[in-house]
């Protein structure tokens, strides 16, 4: 509980309602200031202002953030094939507004027939899907498989997912897109939930690390991960038939 924070805002004669409002965020947001929450830096000095308070006077030591930062990390896997199926199972199953998918292939997704229908069932129920798969033709296909000594085995991984993912991509609700980017993450997004399959040079990415995420805040590294899935979506181009 933020006692500070809640006499300054009793002595400025302002609501949560009225901070949330000057600041932009969500009255829910504020809540949680108040209930002991620290806030990330710009919304501090924000607060601060707003309030005629010194920062200190607020969050007595604001560089301990108390793990704000780590809070949106629920878990942590040393390589995808750790992840347990169930978090992959939870992920897509409590999806009710949104689902992404980012990745270059996704094979081991598209070859899973149980996981695939069940985010058709979501799709059907109403959710949007959003499906980002790598152009097999792309430069970067070919400069992936070599950092990975593979040679033309990963735009063959694509061709394949593409054709596992055909019939699914046909789904209403379900819209796919081909991007020639330089993929640094594998994104899997079900509204506030996230698994992050990190990029590693030379290594392939189910040998990789994955990381767990949800979204605690505005700004925090849930909104990076989405924000970045939003640009490869931007530029990206219907799958070719």
């Amino acid at each position: 509980m933020n006692d500070a924070l809640r006499r300054a805002l009793a002595e400025s004669r302002l609501r949560e309602t009225d901070v949330a409002s000057a600041l932009g965020v969500d009255p829910k947001t504020v809540q949680r200031w108040l209930a002991g929450r620290v806030p990330h830096p710009r919304h501090r000095w924000a607060v601060a202002d707003l309030l005629r308070q010194h920062e200190r006077d607020l969050w007595p030591d604001p560089d301990d953030l108390g793990g704000q930062l780590y809070r949106e990390i629920k878990a942590s896997y040393p390589h995808r094939s750790a992840v347990p199926r169930a978090a992959w199972q939870q992920l897509f199953a409590g999806a009710e507004h949104e689902i992404g998918i980012l990745a270059y292939a996704a094979l081991f997704l598209a070859e899973d027939v149980e996981l695939m229908r069940l985010i058709a069932e979501r799709a059907h129920a109403g959710v949007s899907v959003r499906v980002l798969i790598g152009d097999p033709g792309s430069s970067r296909l070919i400069e992936r498989g070599a950092e990975e000594g593979i040679g033309t085995a990963v735009a063959a991984r694509v061709r394949n997912a593409l054709a596992l993912f055909r019939p699914f991509l046909e789904s209403e609700g379900v819209e796919g897109r081909q991007h020639d980017t330089a993929l640094y993450n594998s994104i899997f997004r079900a509204d506030d939930q996230m698994l992050i399959n990190t990029q590693i040079h030379g290594i392939a990415a189910a040998y990789a690390p994955v990381l767990q995420l949800h979204r605690v805040d505005h700004g925090g590294m849930f909104d990076t991960y989405a924000a970045s899935f939003e640009r490869i979506w931007n530029v990206a181009q219907p799958i070719a038939a």
